[in-house]
C-alpha cells in the first residue's frame, strides 16, 4: 500500500469516528421498545333483558312449579223487582295458572394456557356477555317461543294471533292509524280491557317514527334536531332494545299492559368453574376432558318462569281477551 493509500485510509476512519449524523434511532431499537396495549376492551354496554326491565318481578320460587290463582267469574248485581222481590244470587270464580321453572344454562370451555398467557380478566370480560345472551334467550322466547320450554305458556305473538289483536304494517293509511286509531294496536289492547304501558319496537321502526309528519310537513316525534328524540305512545314510553331481542322479520312492535306479564326466579344466576368434568355432545361423543386436556370452563345456570294471568275484566269477560298486541311486518 502507498504511502497516499494510507493517508486516505486514515482520514476516512477519522471521519467515522467523529461523524455527527449517526444517532439509534427506531428501526435501531425498534426489537427493544414494547407494544403499548391498552387495558380497556372498548365494546358496548351489554344490554339484558327488555321484557325483565318491563315486566313485573313476582317474588322468588321456592319450587319448581307455583300456582297463582287469577279471577276468571266476575258476580253480577241486579235490581230487586218491588218491596217484596227476591234478590239473585252470584258468584265469583278464580282459575289456576302455573309458573313452571325452566333452566336456562351455558357452558364456555376454555384451555388452562390461554388464561395464564392472557393479560386480561377474561372470565370478567366473558360474565356480561352471558347476561346479555341469556336476556336475548329469554326475551326471544316469551316474545315468538323462540327454543321456549314445553311447560311455559304460549309466546306473546302467537297469542295475540289467536286473539285477533295484529294489525299489519300498511293496513291503514300510515303508521299512525296502523298503531293509534279506533283498529289500531292499541286500540286492540284497550278494547280487551287493558290499557298499554309500554312498547317494544324494533330498531328499524325508529326511522318509521321519525318519519311520521303532520299535514304541515312537522315531525310528530322530534321537536328538535339537537335533542334526543323522546319516543312515546299515548303517553307510554318506546324501547328500542340493541340486545337483538326483537326479530323484526316477525314483528315489528309489541304494545301491551306489562304489568300483566310477570316474571319469577327459581334461581338466580350462578357461575361454576370446572375442571375435571367431561363435556359430550347430545349423542354422548366427549369433545372435551376437561382433566385430560388441561381446560377449564365456566357454567352459567339460571332457573326462571313467567305468566300472563290475564284475569277477566268488565270490558271483555270472554275468553278471546289478551292484554298485548302485535304489529307485523
Amino acid at each position: 500500500m502507498t504511502y497516499k493509500k494510507v493517508i486516505e485510509r486514515m482520514m476516512l476512519i477519522n471521519l467515522q469516528l467523529f461523524a455527527y449524523n449517526n444517532i439509534i434511532d427506531r428501526t435501531d431499537a425498534n426489537a427493544l421498545i414494547p407494544e403499548e396495549v391498552s387495558k380497556e376492551i372498548i365494546q358496548g354496554i351489554p344490554q339484558y333483558s327488555t321484557v325483565m326491565s318491563l315486566a313485573t318481578k313476582a317474588p322468588n320460587m321456592s319450587r319448581s312449579q307455583q300456582r297463582i290463582p287469577v279471577l276468571s267469574t266476575l258476580p253480577s248485581a241486579y235490581f230487586v223487582n218491588g218491596d217484596t222481590g227476591l234478590k239473585q244470587t252470584s258468584e265469583q270464580a278464580w282459575a289456576n295458572k302455573y309458573f313452571n321453572a325452566e333452566e336456562l344454562a351455558v357452558i364456555i370451555p376454555i384451555p388452562e394456557a390461554v388464561l395464564d398467557d392472557a393479560d386480561y380478566d377474561i372470565w370478567g370480560e366473558i360474565k356480561p356477555r352471558i347476561m346479555e345472551a341469556m336476556g336475548i334467550a329469554f326475551d326471544q322466547a316469551v316474545f315468538f317461543g323462540t327454543n321456549a320450554p314445553a311447560s311455559w305458556p304460549t309466546n306473546i305473538l302467537s297469542a295475540a294471533t289467536t286473539a285477533g289483536n295484529v294489525v299489519t304494517l300498511g293496513t291503514g293509511a300510515d303508521l299512525y292509524e296502523d298503531l293509534l286509531s279506533e283498529n289500531g294496536v292499541i286500540s286492540l289492547v284497550e278494547a280487551d280491557g287493558f290499557m298499554c304501558t309500554g312498547h317494544v319496537a324494533a330498531m328499524k321502526m325508529r326511522g318509521k317514527y321519525r318519519g311520521l309528519r303532520d299535514a304541515n310537513g312537522v315531525p310528530l316525534f322530534k321537536t328538535s334536531v339537537q335533542d334526543s328524540t323522546k319516543y312515546e305512545l299515548d303517553g307510554a314510553p318506546v324501547m328500542f332494545p340493541l340486545n337483538g331481542g326483537i326479530i323484526d322479520t316477525s314483528a315489528l312492535q309489541f304494545s301491551g299492559d306489562f304489568k300483566q306479564l310477570v316474571y319469577t326466579m327459581r334461581q338466580d344466576l350462578t357461575y361454576k368453574i370446572l375442571d375435571q368434568a367431561v363435556i359430550t355432545d347430545g349423542a354422548g361423543a366427549v369433545i372435551f376432558n376437561l382433566a385430560q386436556q388441561d381446560m377449564v370452563a365456566l357454567r352459567a345456570v339460571i332457573r326462571l318462569a313467567w305468566q300472563i294471568p290475564n284475569p277477566i275484566n268488565r270490558v271483555n269477560p270472554g275468553a278471546s281477551r289478551f292484554p298485548f298486541g302485535v304489529l307485523k311486518p
